[in-house]
């Protein structure tokens, strides 16, 4: 699975959570919400990667997702960009096959 990022989204990490080069990432699984599983949703935040499992650095910023929390994504690639209405992340899920 990939990690992929719109310039909005990119834009949107250094503006909304003061992300600087150097810094990390991380997309981490919730309980609660609406999201790819059941019951879960996907969240964000400032952190050191212990195990990552899906990596991308654009900016010297890395982002990445941790081996525990990759079962969530069911061999879906993560797509972030910005909903421009509600000046937010979006996120969808694409599958390899499709």
């Amino acid at each position: 699975m990939e990690i992929h990022l719109s310039k909005d989204a990119r834009d949107w990490f250094h503006q909304e959570m003061e992300v600087e080069a150097g810094e990390a990432v991380r997309f981490f699984v919730r309980y609660g919400g609406d999201g790819l599983q059941p019951g879960f949703s996907l969240g964000v935040t400032k952190d050191s990667p212990y195990e990552a499992a899906v990596r991308l650095e654009e900016g010297n910023v890395l982002y990445f997702i941790e081996e525990a929390d990759h079962w969530y994504f069911d061999e879906h690639d993560l797509h972030v960009t910005v909903d421009d209405t509600l000046g937010e992340l979006s996120y969808s899920y694409k599958s390899k096959e499709a």
